[in-house]
């Protein structure tokens, strides 16, 4: 089961990895001195219908979701938490509910596509992949050169035994 979420947060977006998938979305409260998450509400994504983003021209913590038979307003630790977690509520709609979609108001258009912070954050995994796998194969040739001059040390140190073993034989006689 897929994730969305942090510890401190309020919510919660869950995908099984069974098929077909289900999403929900949770509404967890933490209790003051407890390390423990008290479910609050939960939704199937299908449910879902509307996601207020109360002002795209500002940055605040507040928006609400419209579902089927309830509306619930959702207050994220900050700003930036909400908009993470309005971008990944708009990727997994688009990849997880082809044929009814919610609707986004009021959100910020930078969170509904084009140079997304999942758009950049896959960049950047996928930019960290390629300078690890090519230090790994760097990495590979350094070792397959030293293996390569190891080997030669090796056979000139055979070679070296035989002739010093030879000679200790001509001159013991």
């Amino acid at each position: 089961m897929e994730v969305y979420g942090n510890a401190w947060s309020n919510k919660v977006m869950a995908v099984t990895n069974r098929k077909p998938s289900q999403l929900s979305i949770t509404k967890v409260k933490q209790f003051v001195g407890s390390s423990a998450f008290t479910k609050r509400s939960m939704w199937t994504i299908d449910q879902l219908q509307q996601i207020n983003g109360i002002d795209p021209n500002r940055d605040c913590p507040e928006f609400d979701l419209t579902f089927d038979n309830a509306f619930d307003q959702w207050a994220a630790s900050s700003a930036g938490e909400k908009c993470t977690f309005v971008q990944i509520l708009h990727h997994t709609c688009q990849r997880y509910t082809p044929n009814k979609k919610p609707e986004f108001v009021n959100c910020q258009a930078k969170l509904m596509g084009g140079n997304s912070i999942l758009h950049t954050a896959a960049d950047s995994v996928t930019s960290a992949v390629q300078k690890a796998s090519q230090a790994l194969n760097e990495r590979g040739e350094r070792l397959g050169r030293a293996e390569d001059k190891t080997a030669d040390m090796m056979n000139s140190s055979e070679q070296f035994a035989v002739t010093a073993h030879k000679l200790a034989m001509k001159h013991k006689c």
